[in-house]
């Protein structure tokens, strides 16, 4: 890197922490403190009623604070990343880090705590007096081997978990690495030769965990600074490095190399020279974790072992083992069980979570985070990627497991699937409103055809529908493309074997479709020429022409495109006297949960009538995710106040609904705002129909939909499912070219719900 794009990256950094306000840390509250009564719950009176809970059994804790779900970050400065002793002070926008981390990656909430104290046993006893405060203690950037008397006065003395994350989080995510590394070469632990360089906190607590794993300890060659640690060395020893020792007169690096399988470095930049990886065994697997330079760089290794297996510590080079891979989530599931510490068994079952991980498909969501990289299991993918969000419900739900099983936790959970889906639908928003929705679809085994089978999302949701549903996925495209895209992006599936095929191109059923195409369409101006062009080249068509056939249940089309093209071929094919678009519904998922916003494709500016059928469905498809409808009709006229505009529009679909029996809730018409706070909609309409907050908003104007769901997605960070296309029986669903991978997979629990009649 020159000089320029080093000072470049340093500005850009100083900048990140100061602005728009100083660090990277806030507090907020999590209960509303609006009005005296707020108050008088929040502290005196009422928090004593809490105080007394926790005194009679201080269990609840965890119940009425916090602390269950805190963590509390503790460094002393004397070892920061490759900073050295930099002391307490200066070590807090990295604690700061840590803290966000937790956030980000597991939702934990974490104080960080730099303490100005050099003596590990008084460091001990200040951690030790922050019990009642914390649920776990993470000991970060604490020197060696200071960092081994503090954690054990720490856990012999404290009844919640304490992990020292530069040791036991190094040690995990290597031993996942080495799993998956041995895997790929062909070899085992109990088999392999190690030679490490390191015998600080973390280079000795990833040997431990290997022999965790089956290496054999007279199988590990440990070298220092000094040389190799042998018995009787007297220079710079300690007991966790002696436990190493060998009986042997080699002293050196290069003594030992010879026919190492693997060599483990945490150590310093150039220790490991190329003539010591030619001398190490056939498809060497070297993790040269030195920070920011790497004990041999990739390159060099490679020189003279072009087939070895590789990590590092950089993010630039592929298998970067990073320690998020496994504190956030490791803490997640000892916190959701109450565990007194995290155990051997923990520290393994998170091991073996994240190996697996790697080994099974990569996510959607991964994918798209790190574009452009390969993310296939291999000898460049070991390990998973931070930002892959399947991470918190596999490691966690793992470490939980083995806690309940080996006695710590102290608040088991009764249902391991259950608090499995409970991490997912906590990292994918749409998890649980769609719980409802996927159960109902794995009641029926319906055929969902995608037009636009060659796009990347959509493979990807096929993978998913074939995992998580009894769907039977249809991809319109072309085989060699289907099948070159699936092993491009490491999937299993495989057009042919695992998921139906239509090929535009040459499919034995062309001429079934076009005649069919040209027998809807005769007497709408469609020659059989033009309906022979169509069924080429219109991917939507012929996927409307397959329901209508009945060779798939539901379509799903509109990855690229525009939505009204695509619902002209739609409503071609599929459309009829029953079966006509009453409206397109999303579903935004926002932080304080879901609201519907309809209609946002179908109607420019609506009838009453159409309105009217537009809450009809919606109200409809809401209960569809377990939710009771609360339809308000949204207008820039606020009950009766407007002569003109969409105010007498919205009072006549009012009159429509009131003209039947109706079974959801409505009201209008009303400003945006007085839909979602009732207590100015009471001010402006007392004894109004409605109670509570409205959860569907029906607008008079496609204009006024689009943008209010457009505004929810990019400023509120709401998450869509949909757009619902509601009145054709469920038989098609059209979606927008934003849609992710996830989506389509939301969208096809929704297609494959069968529906007893139209709507």
């Amino acid at each position: 890197m020159t000089d320029t794009a080093q000072e470049s990256l340093r500005q850009a950094a100083l900048f990140y922490h100061e602005n728009p306000k100083p660090g990277k840390l806030e507090i907020r509250a999590t209960k509303p403190l609006a009005n005296g009564r707020d108050l008088s719950r929040a502290y005196s009176p009422g928090v004593a009623e809490a105080c007394l809970e926790i005194k009679a059994d201080p269990a609840n804790a965890a119940r009425y604070t916090s602390r269950g779900n805190l963590v509390a970050v503790v460094s002393n400065g004397t070892a920061v990343l490759g900073l050295g002793n930099i002391g307490p002070l200066a070590s807090k926008p990295v604690m700061e880090g840590k803290a966000v981390l937790f956030k980000k990656f597991a939702n934990i909430d974490c104080f960080d705590l730099e303490l100005n104290e050099p003596d590990p046993e008084k460091l001990a006893e200040i951690v030790c007096a922050l019990e009642p405060t914390f649920g776990a203690i993470n000991l970060e950037d604490i020197k060696a081997p200071d960092c081994f008397i503090v954690e054990k006065i720490c856990r012999e003395r404290m009844n919640i978990p304490v992990f020292h994350d530069d040791q036991h989080g190094t040690a995990i995510v290597v031993g996942a690495a080495a799993t998956n590394a041995l895997h790929v070469a062909g070899k085992s632990f109990e088999d392999i030769k190690i030679v490490s360089t390191g015998g600080g906190a973390a280079g000795i607590a990833c040997l431990n965990m290997l022999v965790k794993l089956g290496v054999k300890r007279e199988n590990i060659w440990l070298c220092d600074i000094h040389g190799l640690v042998y018995e009787g060395r007297e220079e710079d020893m300690n007991p966790q490095k002696a436990a190493f020792a060998q009986a042997t007169d080699k002293r050196t690096l290069d003594d030992v190399i010879e026919g190492a399988d693997l060599f483990l470095g945490l150590s310093g930049p150039g220790v490991l020279k190329p003539e010591q990886v030619a001398k190490m065994a056939a498809r060497p697997i070297i993790f040269a974790l030195a920070n920011p330079t790497p004990e041999i760089m990739p390159d060099l290794a490679r020189s003279v072992a072009p087939d070895a297996i590789i990590a590092t510590g950089r993010s630039d080079f592929p298998n970067q083992v990073n320690n998020v891979l496994c504190f956030p989530f490791i803490f997640r599931g000892a916190l959701d069980v109450g565990a007194t510490e995290i155990n051997d068994a923990m520290q393994v079952a998170c091991v073996e979570g994240i190996a697996a991980l790697a080994r099974a498909t990569t996510s959607a969501e991964a994918a798209a985070a790190y574009h452009g990289e390969q993310l296939t299991f291999g000898a460049d993918y070991l390990i998973p990627k931070p930002f892959d969000p399947r991470l918190s419900a596999v490691v966690s739900s793992a470490v939980a497991k083995a806690a309940m099983e080996t006695g710590v936790a102290q608040r088991p959970v009764a249902d391991l699937k259950a608090y499995k889906d409970s991490l997912n639908a906590s990292v994918f928003k749409s998890a649980l409103l769609m719980r409802p929705v996927f159960d109902a679809a794995a009641t029926a085994a319906r055929k969902i055809v995608f037009a636009e089978g060659e796009d990347e999302r959509v493979l990807r949701a096929a993978q998913a529908i074939l995992e998580e549903t009894t769907e039977t996925p249809i991809l319109i495209g072309r085989p060699e493309v289907l099948e070159m895209r699936c092993e491009r992006l490491g999937l299993t599936v495989r057009p042919g074997r695992d998921f139906h095929v239509v090929n535009p191109e040459n499919d034995p059923r062309y001429r079934d479709y076009w005649e069919t195409y040209h027998g809807i369409m005769a007497r709408r101006g469609v020659t059989p020429d033009l309906a022979r062009a169509v069924m080429r080249t219109n991917l939507t068509a012929i996927g409307a022409v397959m329901v209508h056939r009945g060779e798939a249940d539901a379509l799903i089309c509109g990855t690229f495109g525009e939505y009204r093209w695509h619902l002209n071929y739609v409503t071609q094919v599929l459309g009829s006297a029953r079966a006509q678009p009453h409206g397109a519904l999303s579903m935004m998922i926002l932080e304080d949960g879901p609201l519907f916003i309809s209609d946002t494709q179908i109607w420019i500016e609506p009838t009453p009538e159409q309105i009217a059928l537009t809450a009809i469905g919606a109200a409809r498809h809401v209960r569809r995710f377990g939710l009771e409808p609360k339809v308000a009709l949204c207008s820039r006229s606020q009950f009766g106040n407007q002569a003109d505009g969409s105010g007498p529009r919205i009072r006549k679909a009012l009159e429509i609904l009131d003209s039947a029996p109706r079974d959801f809730v409505y009201e209008g018409e009303m400003h945006v705002d007085s839909a979602l706070d009732p207590e100015l909609r009471e001010r402006l309409l007392p004894n109004g129909r409605m109670k509570g907050a409205a959860n569907v908003l029906v607008f008079a104007e496609a204009d006024a939909a689009s943008g209010v769901r457009n505004i929810l997605k990019v400023k509120a960070g709401g998450l869509e499912v949909g757009p619902i296309l509601m009145g054709m029986g469920n038989r098609a669903h059209i979606v927008t070219p934003s849609i992710t991978a996830r989506g389509l997979l939301n969208m096809a629990a929704v297609a494959g719900t069968p529906v007893a009649h139209y709507g």
